[in-house]
């Protein structure tokens, strides 16, 4: 099993709403307020490239509240 971190800006005031949706999605395993530039960090974790990009691209991208995100690959060295 692979996993990503995804860095989670929101609009203001949005915050706590995006944390709950981003909870109820089942590659979600984790989800953190955080303080600084970004507001929430998000662990997924996935089978397949394909089911990360599903999870990415048709779910984290349509939670009303998300400004931007960026993802983080882990990979084995």
């Amino acid at each position: 099993m692979a996993l990503a971190w995804i860095l989670i800006s929101c609009s203001p005031g949005r915050e706590r709403d995006v944390y709950l949706q981003l909870l109820e999605m089942e590659a979600v395993s984790e989800v953190s307020v955080v303080y600084g530039e970004l507001d929430l960090v998000a662990r997924i974790d996935f089978d397949s490239e394909k089911e990360m990009s599903r999870t990415l691209i048709e779910e984290m991208r349509h939670v009303e509240g998300v400004r931007k995100t960026e993802t983080l690959i882990a990979v084995e060295v």
